[in-house]
């Protein structure tokens, strides 16, 4: 469901967003957002519609990773879940 449903993947996504303040939050949304990525290609397609490098995408997407908020929105974009649909999805 993840790899052709975009909204079953926005609805993924935003309930790991709502929850990113609670424990473990972070790692939540993180593991959510490379959840969707495997599903649809991999990183190295990620790689590729992101311009960023793979080994640099694995860790950012790791339970303990703390990428950069550039990053989240170029790979949120590359999954074609940006970021304000995500948003919107929560209001």
């Amino acid at each position: 469901m993840l790899r052709n449903d975009e909204s079953f993947a926005i609805d993924y996504v935003a309930v790991a967003l709502e929850e990113i303040d609670e424990p473990g939050g972070a790692a939540g949304f993180l593991t959510a957002v490379r959840r969707v990525a495997e599903a649809r290609g991999g990183m190295g397609n990620l790689s590729q519609a992101t311009g960023l490098a793979r080994p640099n995408l694995y860790r950012a997407l790791a339970v303990d990773g703390d990428p950069k908020l550039s990053t989240v929105l170029k790979v949120l974009q590359a999954l074609g879940i940006g970021l304000s649909k995500v948003v919107s999805h929560n209001r």
